[in-house]
C-alpha cells in the first residue's frame, strides 16, 4: 500500500513540478530554445530554500539578462524565514518579506544580488502581476523569462503567467526541485536530501491542494472557476492518482488562506 501511495505521490509531483530544461546552462538554452541566454528569470518566494541556490546558480551561468526575486509573506514565508536563519543564523530574517530574505541568503552564501525585489505579493497571483508591473516600471521587457518556484506549485506559476502575457514570450520552467518518494522501513520518505524540503505531510498537502486549483472547472482557477490562471489539461493519469490519494490524504488538501488573497 505504502509503495502505491509513493507512486501516486510522484505522478502529482513530476506534473506540478515542470522543469522544461535539464539544468540552468547556457548550452541547454540554446538546444532547446535556440538563444543562450534568457530575458529575465523570476525566484517566486513560496519555494523552499534551495530555490536560492537555483537562483544563484543560474546567476552564475549568466543564464539571464536580469534576475528578479519576488515574494512578499503568505503561507510559506514563515517556513522560509526559519530555513535562513537555521542555515545561517548571521541573516536575522523575522518579519521580512520572502524576497529580502532570499535576496540576503544569496548575498551571503554567493555574493549575489538580484537586479529587482517585488516584496509586496501574497499569492501566485499576484506574485505575476506585481512582478509584471515591477518590470514595466523598470523598462524591462521580455520575449523570454524563467520561472523558478516551489516545485508543488511551479505548474500553477506558470500558468499565471500564461493567463496575462502573449503566447508569443517564451516561458521556461525550472522547478527549485525534483523530490522522488520512496517507502524506507515501511514509511514514506524523500529518497534524496533537498534543502529545506517541506515534512511529508506538508508537501503531500501542498500537492494534494494543487489540482483543484489547477482544474478547469466551475471550483478550479482556470478560465471556467475563478479565472486567476489559463487553462490547465490535467492528464488522466493525474486525475486518478489525485481521486486514489483523496481516500487516504482527502483532509491533506490545502484550502486557500483568506488572509493572503489579493
Amino acid at each position: 500500500m505504502n509503495q502505491r501511495i509513493a507512486d501516486r505521490i510522484n505522478i502529482l509531483g513530476s506534473f506540478c513540478g515542470k522543469r522544461d530544461i535539464p539544468c540552468l546552462t547556457q548550452a541547454k538554452l540554446k538546444k532547446k530554445y535556440g538563444f543562450p541566454q534568457a530575458d529575465v528569470m523570476v525566484l517566486f518566494g513560496g519555494s523552499v530554500l534551495c530555490g536560492g541556490d537555483v537562483l544563484a546558480h543560474g546567476m552564475k551561468n549568466n543564464i539571464a539578462k536580469k534576475y528578479v526575486i519576488v515574494g512578499g509573506a503568505g503561507h510559506t514565508t514563515q517556513t522560509l524565514r526559519e530555513q535562513v536563519h537555521k542555515e545561517i543564523p548571521e541573516i536575522v530574517t523575522e518579519g521580512l518579506p520572502e524576497a529580502e530574505v532570499f535576496a540576503q541568503y544569496i548575498k551571503y552564501k554567493y555574493d549575489l544580488k538580484p537586479d529587482l525585489l517585488e516584496c509586496q505579493s501574497t499569492n501566485c497571483g499576484n506574485n505575476i502581476t506585481n512582478l509584471l508591473e515591477l518590470l514595466l516600471d523598470n523598462g524591462i521587457s521580455f520575449n523570454s523569462i524563467i520561472l523558478t518556484q516551489d516545485a508543488t506549485m511551479q505548474y500553477r506559476m506558470e500558468a499565471g503567467m500564461r493567463k496575462y502575457v502573449s503566447d508569443k514570450i517564451t516561458i521556461i520552467n525550472y522547478a527549485a526541485y525534483q523530490a522522488e518518494v520512496i517507502v524506507r522501513n515501511s514509511q514514506l520518505v524523500f529518497k534524496d536530501s533537498i534543502k529545506g524540503i517541506w515534512e511529508m505531510e506538508r508537501y503531500i498537502s501542498l500537492l494534494m491542494g494543487e489540482i483543484p486549483r489547477l482544474s478547469d472547472d466551475p471550483e478550479g482557477y482556470g478560465p471556467k472557476g475563478r479565472a486567476y490562471i489559463a487553462h490547465v489539461t490535467i492528464p488522466d493519469t493525474v486525475q486518478s492518482a489525485f481521486s486514489d490519494l483523496k481516500n487516504e490524504y482527502g483532509n491533506l488538501i490545502r484550502k486557500a488562506n483568506p488572509a493572503y488573497a489579493t
